[in-house]
């Protein structure tokens, strides 16, 4: 995977960049005869249709068109620890979304506190030097479908992540060359989807200098080999490995460079939670403080089996999954039968960069016939772990908690 992103020529990505300059026609609306699904909410309203509409997009399960909230089936994540373009998740904020892409007309201003104000091309951009790398993109509201009590906010099931390789070029060779003067404080960035009314924010966020310039954080041209998808942020998204996808802005085509803190609403007022130990608070909980969203938690999952399967008794049962340690890497993954009393070390698989998905398996053997809840827990290179309390929060944000499948064997 890695040599075939790494390999693309600039030639190539360019003529593939051309495809979408043809109008992209998105749905508005589900049709009836469109399959359903069961995602098993607790707090019910769990039906979703799946619907193969949406551009450069296989089957995806539909929360809402405009702006369009898909996943994938969960079951994609059991066929490797690189999800596929075509089932990677999609989270817009506004219907202002661009539906058509000329990448010939495409510029990014890089502007503000800076020396050397910029306009760049798609051309400009890959003829610069580039970086890839394996990073999870996880939106904040990930699995708030099963909030309990339940939430207001975009229904996610556990499918609005994924991992892919990104390549891009550095975000810190493109300010360089802008030269960021003396007294800047943070870098704002915005894309092509507008405030759809004069009174509703742009949607925007930022990042400090030295985080900016980590070498890491970067803007994406390519993803797993191929070029972005439409709906996925074409022609250019920032990549911030390691933090939460909010960050990651799509159809990125504005950086502004402030000697001043950023206090536009996004910043400020948007995607907060409590700053409370695991951000977690009793439903109607008061007299806390709220802290903005930046970087990922630690997960895992299994995703052979769900819950409710059947497995036979009387020998070990096969169990893998995926893994990620937040904003470092997997140090471990444990399963525990007793409700995490006791734990036992899975093996873990290839370690393809401590941004990404990472795969684990196990034979656990089922003490008898029966009902078994097992339990799976990722500890990252910090030495944070999920919890074993359910996380809760009036936001549906950042769940992280310990996930449990019952199995029964017979």
């Amino acid at each position: 995977m890695r040599d075939s992103i790494e390999g693309i020529s600039r030639r190539r990505l360019m003529a593939g960049a051309a495809i979408l300059a043809a109008p992209a026609i998105l749905p508005r609306r589900v049709f009836a005869d469109e399959p359903v699904v069961d995602l098993h909410s607790p707090s019910g309203n769990s039906l979703r249709h799946i619907s193969s509409a949406f551009p450069e997009k296989g089957p995806m399960i539909v929360h809402r068109t405009r702006p369009n909230w898909l996943e994938p089936r969960f079951e994609i994540f059991d066929k490797g620890v690189f999800t596929p373009n075509n089932q990677h998740y999609v989270s817009w904020h506004y219907q202002t979304f661009p539906t058509e892409v000329d990448p010939d007309k495409f510029t990014l201003a890089v502007r503000g506190h800076v020396e050397k104000p910029l306009t760049i091309s798609m051309k400009d951009l890959l003829a610069m030097p580039r970086i890839s790398l394996a990073a999870v993109s996880q939106c904040a509201g990930n699995s708030r479908l099963y909030f309990e009590p339940g939430v207001a906010g975009a229904p996610w099931a556990n499918g609005s992540m994924a991992n892919a390789l990104w390549t891009g070029v550095p975000l810190r060779h493109v300010l360089d060359l802008a030269g960021i003067k003396p007294g800047a404080q943070v870098i704002r960035f915005a894309g092509a989807d507008e405030s759809p009314a004069e009174d509703t924010p742009r949607f925007m966020k930022s990042l400090s200098i030295d985080h900016a310039r980590d070498g890491e954080v970067m803007l994406a041209f390519g993803m797993n080999g191929e070029q972005l998808p439409l709906l996925n942020g074409f022609p250019l998204r920032l990549v911030v490995p390691g933090w939460v996808a909010t960050y990651w802005i799509k159809a990125l085509n504005d950086i502004e460079v402030l000697d001043q803190p950023d206090t536009n609403y996004w910043t400020v007022k948007g995607y907060r939670f409590p700053d409370v130990p695991d951000h977690t608070v009793a439903p109607g909980q008061t007299g806390y403080n709220l802290v903005s969203i930046t970087k990922l938690f630690p997960r895992s999952f299994v995703t052979n089996l769900k819950d409710g399967d059947k497995v036979a008794s009387g020998k070990p049962v096969y169990l893998r999954g995926i893994a990620f340690g937040g904003d470092c890497g997997v140090a471990k993954v444990e399963l525990s039968l007793d409700g995490g009393q006791s734990w036992q070390a899975a093996k873990l698989g290839k370690d393809e960069g401590k941004y990404g998905f990472r795969r684990w398996e196990s034979n656990l053997a089922l003490p008898g016939t029966g009902a078994h809840a097992v339990s799976v827990r990722c500890t990252n290179s910090k030495g944070e772990a999920q919890p074993l309390k359910t996380t809760w929060n009036p936001q549906g944000y950042m769940r992280f908690n310990v996930e449990t499948i019952k199995l029964t064997a017979a």
